[in-house]
């Protein structure tokens, strides 16, 4: 059975470069096993995201949001903003569940106009996803606004990265499968 994964990227619009970096950590994935793909960007979250309950989030939003805690791994990308990820993605990850995504694999990325970004993921997205007791992959992907050119990674040392995520990725989710759905064989 496919592995169904989440990749979520808090961008407002497309085509973006988030996107573009979550989707290759995700096509990487599926190249080394089976698996069942959604993306989302925060623009598909729709208009009147600004509410103060899940209850009040209207469709599209809660429907990212049931699918972000419904999903065997997630991939998350989120575009730099001043320093942090931007505020309208951690609005919506602000619904998610508090014990929603505990063991859940995950993959963090972000993009950003240049290097002196590339800490956000350690130093905002590993804390917000540490919160949720999620299991991330020790390598993050940062990319500056350089290396993803024309939608696709064209820098070498991020596309290594987003391999390496990838590969980690792959590990956790193995790591969080049932010893019942192994082969008889590997069991032993």
């Amino acid at each position: 059975m496919p592995t169904r994964i989440v990749a979520f990227s808090g961008n407002t619009h497309r085509p973006s470069r988030t996107r573009t970096l979550v989707e290759a950590v995700a096509a990487e994935v599926a190249r080394l096993r089976p698996i069942d793909l959604k993306v989302y960007d925060l623009v598909d979250a729709g208009a009147g995201l600004a509410v103060a309950s899940r209850a009040a989030l209207p469709l599209p939003a809660a429907r990212i949001v049931e699918a972000i805690e419904g999903a065997d791994a997630l991939i998350i990308g989120s575009p730099v903003y001043k320093g942090s990820y931007a505020g309208l993605f951690k609005h919506l990850i602000d619904f998610v569940g508090p014990d929603a995504l505990v063991g859940r694999p995950v993959v963090l990325t972000a993009t950003g106009g240049g290097p002196r970004h590339a800490l956000v993921v350690e130093h905002a997205l590993r804390p917000l996803f540490g919160f949720f007791s999620a299991q991330t992959a020790p390598t993050a992907v940062y990319a500056g606004d350089t290396e993803i050119i024309d939608g696709r990674v064209a820098d070498e040392l991020v596309r290594a990265r987003v391999a390496q995520a990838a590969a980690e990725l792959v590990r956790l989710i193995e790591a969080a499968e049932p010893r019942d759905a192994l082969p008889r064989a590997a069991a032993r």
